[in-house]
Parts: C-alpha cells; structure tokens; sequence
C-alpha cells in the first residue's frame, strides 16, 4: 500500500479578504494535489486567516453586557459564511476536479454566534465531516464563538482505500479527552487546524496524543510572524516489533510559508494498533467517573468559562 500523503498548508492569510484568501487556498490546494496529496489541511478559520477583531476588551476580563462585546460579536457574525457561500462551494468542486480531499476551515455562520468549524470534503466533492470547535479559547476572543457539542469521526474514500477520520482544532489537542474520545471512536488519523504558536511543550503534548491513542495526527498551522508556523505530523508507531524507542514525528516545517507532506503508512499504523498496549487496549473506564463531572473546585474555577 502506496503512504497516504496529507499536505499541511503552513500559510499566511489576508485576513478579512476572504476573496484573497479563497484565491489563495485554491491555488495551494493545486499546488499539493502536484505533489500526490490526498488530503489538504487548511489552518483554523481559513477564510478570515483567525482575525482577531478589536482586542480592548480581551486584554482583561471582559463582560458580556458590555457594548463593545456585543459589537464585536456582530463583526464575527457578518464574516461567517455556510457552506452554500461561494467560498465553500469553490473549494467543494476544486476537491471533485482534483479527486483530492480537502479540510477547509471557517468562520461558520451559525444562530446566536458564529462557530469555529472545519468541513472535510471527499474526493468526490461532498462533505463527509463537520466539526465545530468544542474547547473554545473562553478566556480570549474564541468566547464570542458557539461551542461545538461532538468530536464526529467519518470514513473517508481515498485512493489508498478507506479510512476512518476525526477532527479537533487548536486548544483542542490541550485536553487529552478531545483525542481520547475520537481513539474509541475509530480514528485512525485526526487532523488538527491550528492558529497558535507551537512551541515546545504544546509539541510535545500533541506527540503523546498520538502516542497514547495510537492514532495519526496531522496539525496545519499558520507561518510567520501571524503564528510561527511549525506544522506537525506524527506516527503513532512510539516502538518497533522489538520493542526499541522510535522517533514518530513524521515531519515538522519551520516557520516559513509552504506545503509540507506527511506520509502515513496505513499498512504499518494498522499493523502496530492491533499489537501494542496503548489505546483503548487496558483501559479502566468504570474508574473515570470523575473525568464526566460537571463540578469544579479551586483552583480551576473561571468564571467565564462555557460548560
């Protein structure tokens, strides 16, 4: 079985010029489809490159019924776009005329406030996947956003054959339960839109998702000085047959712009699944009860935070 080949687009955006940013994604989703991509991975919000609006009231603690909270919700929500927008639809008959999947990410429109939403659009230009962001940033500008409610996985048709697929976006992979629940939901490969830096120590926590879960991960984020780039890709696969420590980063771009290829070897991930021990392998579910409890003690406790 030839690699799979998912290509993260470390990009820089044009921020509210969605018209630019359209053009742009388009021609780097040509650009991968070149170099054998099956799958393209955009950044979180592509269509608005993650565009902060007026950041006054997020360098404190901010208050709901303040004017400019309101203002600045409405700003976001006259930028979302459905996927009946023209934005969407380009990119749904680009991944049918490339025969190439295509995960774009957008401010969708959605009732009170918009959602942070990724689509995965098949091949064959149908959209087969749609995540919203459940770990919004409720301490940042994420906070005028609405929540998703569900990590969904999907079966994706690619020309390496059939693969199951599931999503997270940025402050997501922080919460090892985003991962976890889409391991025992059958992802093989999560793909992950981010729009942080990923430093250190936010790298090494995403490698031990992949290593814990024994699934796939593919993270996009943007370059440069808008958020320094070091897109990522890793293997599962922590150990040989025989036991030996190996390196699963598959690949890790700096900061600069570009198309970065991340091979899985499906073959070889389904392989070291059905063997090893991690995953969903020993695990003691009847002793988690804590980890679905709504209660908070001190000193988690933030006020403006969304359950």
């Amino acid at each position: 079985m030839k690699p799979l080949k998912i290509a993260l687009l470390q990009l820089t955006s044009h921020g509210y010029d969605q018209k630019a940013n359209k053009e742009k994604g388009l021609r780097y989703c040509r650009k991968a489809s070149e170099l054998g991509a099956d799958i393209v991975l955009f950044p979180e919000m592509w269509n608005i490159g993650y565009t902060p609006f007026d950041p006054v009231v997020w360098e404190n603690d901010y208050d709901p019924k303040d004017p400019r909270y309101q203002e600045d919700i409405k700003e976001w929500q006259e930028r979302a776009i459905n996927q009946k927008s023209d934005f969407f639809l380009s990119y749904r008959k680009l991944a049918k005329e490339l025969n190439m999947a295509i995960a774009l990410t957008y401010l969708e429109k959605w009732l009170a406030a918009p959602r942070d939403s990724v689509s995965l659009i098949d091949r064959h230009g149908k959209v087969v996947l749609t995540y919203a962001k459940v770990h919004t940033c409720d301490f940042s500008l994420d906070a005028a956003l609405t929540p998703g409610n569900d990590f969904p996985v999907c079966i994706l048709d690619t020309e390496k054959g059939p693969l199951k697929i599931g999503a997270m976006i940025c402050y997501d992979r922080e919460f090892p339960e985003s991962a976890r629940i889409l391991m025992l939901k059958g992802a093989e490969i999560i793909l992950t839109p981010n729009a942080c830096r990923m430093e250190q120590n936010r790298l090494t926590q995403f490698r031990a998702r992949a290593f814990e879960n024994m699934v796939g991960l593919a993270l996009a984020n943007y370059a440069g000085s808008q958020d320094s780039g070091h897109s990522v890709a890793y293997s599962p696969m922590a150990f040989d047959k025989k036991g030996n420590s190996s390196n699963n980063l598959i690949i890790e771009a700096g900061e600069k712009e570009g198309i970065y290829m991340a091979h899985f070897d499906l073959k070889e991930l389904r392989e070291y699944r059905k063997r090893e021990t991690w995953g969903n392998s020993y695990r003691k579910p009847g002793c988690y009860k804590e980890i679905i409890s709504t209660e908070v003690q001190e000193p988690f406790i933030r006020k403006n935070a969304k359950r």
